[in-house]
Parts: structure tokens; sequence; C-alpha cells
């Protein structure tokens, strides 16, 4: 694994999970009360012994920077690092990232080290746990040139993903973006008992998705983005590479996310709340990392929670009833308020008793939930001040609205922004 170099790829503007990515990058939206997003690939990496780590950003990157400056520190004795690597005008190059791979071709320099074999390269924006170690091993195994890593789905879920198809000993030879007629199906659909008898229980899904994770032999890697001036993995390297090169695939089996969407977003945080989630966040094995933060335990007086997850920090006060709900650092929230089905992102600061935001008059709600408030199927960002009596609800039904200061709706989700203020007795 000392032989293996990490590329996390940072992702774009982020326009599906607007507007969370209002002022932030994908990787650094705020997940499960306590983490970011950055922090699954990146645990994922430290439990697989893997240390030498790049993460490209470009877009809303500084609170990324922040939280990986931070968080991420390696023994100074065993060369490990996490570093950024920011779009940037060189000698050779003076433009924007204009694509997945065109970000990894910009940075080369940084893979062609002598002692670098293989080019480990994920996205910054997926919830998952794997153990980079067995996927390398596949990659060994087979003698590839390239390895992917794929998830059994049903065929009826296929459109959504790209889907591979294989010969009988693992290696791709055919890839289909998004298949939606049976023709395209037929074309790629998988034998279930293949699947089985690779040690994963195809439980009836007979198509093979791409995750989107790729190793890379180093020099293979370099041929491609040298000789070509292709600027996407999944839509043109990965392609290509089943043409001209050795390209296996890695059969994955446990949960994995692609947190792209308000919708997905929502969804997944909302499953990490329940009784037995999909996806288990402690894990004695594979935990996860984040920045230590030293913050006092959460105090309950009097309140109702339940079915929720509640992070480190929080003051809720008497009378208050929380229902499948994340609760982030930091959270006050007062009396006799009512939260169901939503996700609180907290806040980044303790504020002073009395005290108010620079420039705000004089009746702003202090930072926090205001008594009698109710928020039913919302984000709330970070650092939001909610006043007394307020009604956050999406009674209508509405799959979008316009933007305004408070916020907006997007996936039928009401949406409010970061450092919102809304007064007290607001309603949407």
């Amino acid at each position: 694994m000392k032989q293996v170099i990490t590329l996390v790829l940072g992702g774009g503007r982020g326009t599906r999970l607007y507007p969370l990515t209002r002022l932030r990058s994908k990787p650094a939206v705020p997940l499960a009360g306590k983490y970011r997003l950055i922090d699954i690939p990146l645990s994922n990496c430290i439990n697989s012994g893997l240390n030498r780590i790049y993460v490209l950003t470009q877009f809303n990157s500084v609170s990324l920077h922040r939280h990986i400056r931070s968080t991420y520190t390696f023994d100074p004795f065993d060369n490990g690092f996490v570093e950024i690597l920011a779009a940037q005008q060189t000698l050779t190059g003076a433009g924007w990232y204009q694509g997945t791979a065109d970000a990894v071709r910009q940075n080369l320099r940084y893979i062609q080290q002598p002692d670098i074999e293989h080019v480990l390269i994920l996205s910054g924006d997926q919830l998952y746990r794997m153990n980079f170690q067995d996927m390398l091993a596949t990659h060994r195994r087979a003698g590839a040139d390239v390895t992917i890593s794929a998830v059994p789905v049903p065929s009826a879920e296929a459109s959504g993903f790209g889907v591979m198809r294989l010969d009988s000993t693992g290696r791709v030879v055919g890839f289909l973006e998004k298949p939606c007629s049976q023709r395209e199906l037929d074309m790629v659909r998988t034998d279930p008992a293949w699947i089985d008898a690779q040690g994963v229980a195809s439980r009836g899904r007979d198509c093979l998705a791409s995750m989107g994770i790729y190793l890379f032999n180093r020099d293979a890697l370099i041929d491609v983005l040298e000789k070509t001036d292709y600027e996407d993995f999944g839509r043109e390297i990965f392609p290509a590479s089943i043409r001209t090169r050795h390209v296996q695939v890695h059969l994955f089996d446990g949960y994995w996310e692609d947190i792209g969407t308000i919708q997905s977003f929502y969804r997944a945080n909302l499953e990490l709340a329940a009784r037995t989630p999909s996806f288990e966040l402690a894990s004695a094995d594979a935990p996860l990392f984040s920045r230590a933060r030293f913050l006092p335990p959460s105090r309950i007086d009097g309140a109702t929670v339940q079915g929720s997850l509640l992070a480190d920090g929080c003051v809720i006060e008497e009378g208050a009833l929380i229902e499948n709900s994340v609760i982030g650092l930091r959270c006050r929230i007062g009396p006799d308020v009512l939260i169901r089905n939503s996700i609180l992102m907290g806040n980044d600061f303790y504020e002073a008793t009395g005290s108010s935001p620079q420039g705000a008059a004089g009746d702003c709600p202090p930072l926090g939930i205001g008594a009698r408030t109710r928020i039913e199927g919302a984000i709330i960002d970070k650092n939001c001040r909610i006043g007394r009596g307020v009604q956050i609800v999406n009674h209508r039904g509405v799959e979008t609205s316009e933007e305004t200061p408070e916020g907006m709706i997007r996936d039928g989700i009401v949406v409010i922004h970061k450092d919102a203020v809304v007064p007290d007795g607001w309603t949407l």
C-alpha cells in the first residue's frame, strides 16, 4: 500500500446539491451532524493503510482546506500526508480543471515519483466503507491495467448508473451509460450465478453499476492522459481503456450512496438516524475520522428525542420533541420546539449571551431554534437564527421554489441558507 498514491476528486460546482454548495464545495458539506463528506474517502484510505493522499479542488474550497488542514496530520516518521491540489496557473497550464481527467492531467508531476506503482482515484461525495487492500489484491491477481469497483443493482434501477458488461473472468468488455431500453439492458446484464460465484450474493441483482472508484497502474494512467485530451474519467477515460487495456471489475456488496442531490443527501442522513441503519457510523475496525473538537456533552432537559442522531455540545430545552432527525454540533433548541424528519447542521461557534451578529437589528433572534418553532422535512444549514413560533414546513408540497434570503425548496425539501436569519412568526 505504500506504493499507492490516492487522488480524491473534489468535484465541480455542485449545482445539484445547491444551496448547500452556495458557500462551500461538495466534499465540505456536513454529514451526520459532525462529519463532512470528505471524511468518508479519507477515512477509508487511512483504514486501508493508504496515507499519501491528494485532494483536487476548485470551487468554494476555503472551508474544505481549513477542515483538512486542521484534521489530517500524520506521524512525521511515516511520510504520510493529505494535501490540497487547487486549480492554479502554471507554466504549462492556465485554466480551470475542465473535468476529472483534466484535473489529474494538470497534476501529473505529483504521481510521477519513482516509488509509485498504482494510483487510486476516488470521489469526494460518496458514503460507503471499503477496504482498498481488497481492491488492490483483485487488481494484482488479474494482472490488470485498470480496476473499477462495481456494486450489483437490479435491472429496474440500472438506468441511473453506468453499467458494465463482463466476460467470464471478470474482465470488463463493455460499458453503457444509463441503459433504459430492454435491448440496452440485455447488452449489459450479468448472470446472477456468476455474481454469486464471486462470493457476492446477487439477490436478484443482475447489473453491475460503476461506483466511480478506479485503481490504475501508474504508467497506464500517465500514458492515457498524455496521449489524449479526454476530460472525464467516467465518460471518456474508462470507456476508452476498455477497448485498449485490461480493465478488471472489483465487486463490492456494502452500502454505497452517491450524494449528488439534495434528495440523496437528505435521505442518506435520515437513514443514518434509523434504528437499524443501512450504514453504521460506529465500527471497531474501520472508524470514521473527523476534526477533533473539545465540546461539552449535549444536555437534554425535559425534551423527547426519538430515532435521531445528536452531536456534541447541544442544549435541548423542556418540551422539545425531536423525531427521525439529525442534530448537529452546538445546536440550541428552545422549549416546545417540534423537529421532525429534518437535518440541523448545527453551529460553528457558541454565542455570548445577549450578543447579535454585526450589523443585525436589535430584535435579531439568537443563534439556534426559538421556542414553539416547528420544523418538518427541512435542512437547516449552519449558524442559522430561527426565531420563535416559526413554521418551516412545506405544507403545499412544492417541489422547487424561488430562492429567498432565508432559503428555498429543492426536491420538495426546505433548505434554510447558512447564516440565515428567520424572524419570529415567519411561515414558509
